[in-house]
C-alpha cells in the first residue's frame, strides 16, 4: 500500500556534462517512487560549481528526461512554491543557514588543503578513516589563525561536531536500518569551500529542507554522508528525508559511470539510434521489474519498483 505520508520526491543534477545511464537510473527510480505512491517529482539543477557547469547543458538535460518520458511537477522550467529550483540562485539561503551555525559557534576556519587532508586520513599509523578530518585547524588559536591568512592561505569552513560521541540511526529504503557514530573532529565537514562555493553538504539539506522534500532517492556512494545530513537537517530545524541508497552503475572499467563512459551518456544513445522504450526498459530490467529485452515507458512501470528488492552491490553495464 502506498505511504499516507504526502510523498515529495526530486532528482537533482549537475549540467557538468551529459547524463548517462547512471544518472537516468537514479532519476527513474526517484520518478517511479513519487509516482507509485501518487506524489509530487521536482526537478532542481545543482550548479552551485559554475566553473565546472557548462552554459547549455541544464537544457539539454531536462530534454533527454522529456525524451525519455519522465516529468516533474515543479522545475526551473515549471516555477513552483519552492522555488527557485536552480541553486546558484538560492544562495541567500545557504547564507542564512551560515549564520544560524555561526551564531551558535559551529563553524571555525580550516586551511587544510584537500591534499593534506588525504594525506594524514590515509596515514598508517592514524586511526582515521580515509576521508575523515584530522581537526588540525579545529583547536588553531587566534594568533595562528592570523599567521595562516598572512601567507595568503584561504580558509574553507567545517562544522564543529559535537564532541561527545553520538549515534545517528536511519531506515533506509534499500539498506535497512543504518547506524552511524558522529563526533567531532573527524566528522567536521565543509560547508563552504575555500573559493566561497556553497558545499554540497549543506545546499543539499538547505533545498531539501525548503522544499518540504520526504523521500531522497540517490546514489549508494552517498550513504557514508547521510547522518551528518541527518544531523543538519534536525540543527537547522527541518524535518529529515527519508532515504534509499541505490546501487551504482559501473563502466565495465568497474567504475561509477560518469563522463568518460561517453559511449553510455543519453546523447550518444539517441544518436545510435536507441529508442526511448530501449534504455528504461534495460534499467527496469536492472532494477528487477521487466524481463531482460522488453521495452517499456516509465508510465508503464508505475508500481512495479520495490526499492528493497535492489542489490546493494554496484551493477556493471556493458559499453554500448
Amino acid at each position: 500500500m502506498p505511504d499516507r505520508v504526502c510523498v515529495r520526491g526530486r532528482f537533482a543534477p549537475s549540467p557538468t556534462g551529459e547524463l548517462h545511464l547512471g544518472n537516468v537510473w537514479t532519476a527513474l527510480l526517484a520518478w517511479l517512487h513519487a509516482r507509485q505512491h501518487s506524489g509530487a517529482f521536482v526537478l532542481r539543477v545543482e550548479d552551485l560549481d559554475l566553473d565546472r557547469s557548462r552554459p547549455g547543458m541544464a537544457e539539454r538535460q531536462l530534454a533527454d528526461l522529456r525524451w525519455l518520458g519522465l516529468d516533474w511537477d515543479e522545475g526551473p522550467d515549471r516555477g513552483g512554491a519552492a522555488g527557485p529550483y536552480v541553486q546558484s540562485q538560492r544562495t541567500a539561503r545557504y547564507s542564512a543557514a551560515l549564520e544560524a551555525l555561526a551564531t551558535r559557534g559551529l563553524l571555525y576556519p580550516c586551511y587544510c588543503t584537500r591534499a593534506e587532508v588525504r594525506t594524514a586520513a590515509s596515514a598508517p599509523h592514524g586511526p582515521l578513516e580515509r576521508g575523515s578530518y584530522p581537526g588540525t585547524c579545529r583547536y588553531l588559536t587566534d594568533e595562528q589563525r592570523q599567521e595562516h591568512e598572512s601567507r595568503g592561505r584561504r580558509p574553507c569552513l567545517r562544522v564543529r561536531m559535537p564532541e561527545r560521541p553520538g549515534v545517528i540511526g536511519f531506515d533506509d529504503l534499500v539498506y535497512g536500518a543504518v547506524e552511524e557514530a558522529i563526533v567531532g573532529p573527524a566528522a567536521d565537514f565543509v560547508v563552504r569551500r575555500a573559493d566561497g562555493v556553497y558545499a554540497y553538504q549543506l545546499a543539499v539539506v538547505v533545498d531539501d529542507g525548503a522544499m518540504g522534500i520526504t523521500h531522497v532517492i540517490r546514489g549508494a556512494d552517498l550513504l557514508s554522508s547521510t547522518a551528518q545530513q541527518i544531523w543538519l537537517h534536525r540543527l537547522l530545524g527541518y524535518a529529515p528525508p527519508r532515504f534509499a541508497h541505490v546501487p551504482l552503475l559501473l563502466g565495465e572499467d568497474r567504475h561509477r559511470l560518469s563522463k568518460r563512459h561517453a559511449s553510455l551518456s543519453v546523447t550518444h544513445l539517441r544518436a545510435a539510434g536507441a529508442a526511448p522504450q530501449q534504455i528504461v526498459g534495460a534499467l527496469a530490467h536492472t532494477a528487477g521489474m521487466l524481463p531482460e529485452g522488453e521495452t517499456a515507458m516509465p508510465a508503464d512501470l508505475i508500481g512495479r519498483l520495490d526499492l528493497g528488492r535492489l542489490p546493494r552491490g554496484g551493477i556493471v553495464i556493458r559499453d554500448a
